[in-house]
């Protein structure tokens, strides 16, 4: 089209000079003793025109001429950035393929090429973590480092990444603590933050950090279950030595965590050994009035103290529901065993062993069997135990 344009100009260009040309008899006149030259008007403005476009063009060739150097140069140079900028895409493609020694070679020539330096040594740096080459990824960190700080956020989460996954939860910590000390909490370094105080067993954190990963909708209701359960259970666990400490922790919590079976039976116990048996019991039966619960039967079973024979009632009246469990009949024949009721501990036993006969049961047996002083059972249901065990 452009063409076309051009042609038709210069056709109507030359229909024009052609009538003007008719009409006109003007000339021009050029003397130069002894010369004459007499030209028309109409060839003298063409051949002016021509001389001007000649004299145009060879100024523009000599410029071009002199400026080639810098024109070479120039397109040299887009042509590293081209080349680098590809080489940098390979490398992002290659480490999410999983091809880790051709991601970090081709995020090398990336980083010497100059495109996008500090993100080009932080994918170098990832994948020769992947590698297992730490001597280079700390080497990457570094020149990532010293490319300036556009990528201050991603280089220190990356640095928080590999330090998780190397289990150095507390250089992980610190690195995160500080990038939230010096910006936004994102979710994703939130959820970071709660690995590596999870790896560094700070549980008060981790309890928090659940709270507003769960209030942001950021963590799924079995991760956060079980990061709840296990930093509540860690916490009770650590208050042995502080009985009234423990209740007080206990009384706080939401009906929903006391009822928690690892909860509670981490409450219960911190409670028996610290002497609260009511406590203890009191835990128990409530977590079991909301969950059935082997692990706490068997707690129930064998937790000390002055109201065996209430606990007796209390489990005599859950064989009402549960008639045919073996760990329920297990936990009533330990009670019987430490209420001193060897007959009722003993049936209570061996119902437990026609249900299951698990090794927990016959050493419960043996041991009541010779207590008894019947030696011949006692060893029988020994030997049985270290089967089952087999």
């Amino acid at each position: 089209m452009r063409a076309l344009f051009w042609l038709l100009a210069v056709f109507a260009s030359a229909v024009a000079l052609a009538i003007i040309g008719r009409g006109n008899d003007g000339y021009a006149l050029f003397v130069y003793p002894p010369w004459r030259v007499e030209l028309s008007l109409i060839f003298f403005f063409v051949l002016f025109a021509a001389s001007f476009g000649v004299v145009y063009l060879l100024a523009r060739l000599v410029h071009h001429t002199l400026e080639l150097p810098a024109h070479v140069r120039a397109y040299r140079e887009r042509q590293r950035i081209e080349k680098a900028r590809d080489s940098l895409l390979a490398s992002a493609q290659a480490y999410l393929e999983g091809r880790f020694a051709r991601a970090e070679t081709d995020a090398r020539q990336a980083y010497e090429g100059g495109e996008s330096r500090a993100l080009a040594a932080l994918i170098a740096a990832r994948a020769a973590h992947q590698l297992r080459a730490l001597d280079r990824r700390d080497t990457w960190l570094e020149r990532a480092s010293d490319s300036g700080d556009p990528l201050h956020v991603a280089r220190l989460v990356t640095r928080a990444e590999l330090l998780l996954e190397d289990r150095d939860y507390m250089g992980a910590r610190a690195v995160l603590r500080d990038l939230h000390g010096s910006g936004p909490k994102h979710i994703a370094t939130l959820r970071l933050l709660l690995r590596a105080e999870y790896g560094a067993r700070n549980w008060e954190e981790v309890l928090r950090l659940t709270g507003v990963l769960s209030k942001r909708d950021a963590i799924s209701p079995a991760l956060q279950n079980e990061y709840k359960t296990q930093a509540l259970a860690e916490l009770l666990g650590a208050l042995a030595d502080d009985p009234a400490g423990l209740e007080a922790r206990w009384r706080r919590l939401p009906s929903r965590d006391q009822a928690a079976p690892r909860i509670a039976a981490a409450a219960a116990r911190q409670a028996a050994g610290a002497g609260r048996y009511a406590l203890a019991r009191e835990i128990i039966e409530k977590a079991l009035a909301q969950e059935w619960n082997p692990t706490l039967l068997d707690l129930y079973g064998v937790t000390a103290g002055d109201d065996v024979r209430p606990r007796i009632e209390k489990a005599e009246r859950w064989l009402l529901d549960h008639a045919g469990d073996s760990r329920l009949l297990l936990a009533l024949g330990r009670l019987c065993v430490q209420a001193e009721l060897w007959g009722k501990a003993q049936n209570y036993l061996e119902a437990s062993l026609s249900f299951d006969a698990g090794r927990e049961t016959h050493l419960a047996l043996a041991r009541l069997f010779e207590r008894l002083g019947k030696v011949p059972e006692a060893t029988r249901h020994f030997r049985q135990a270290a089967e089952a065990a087999a």
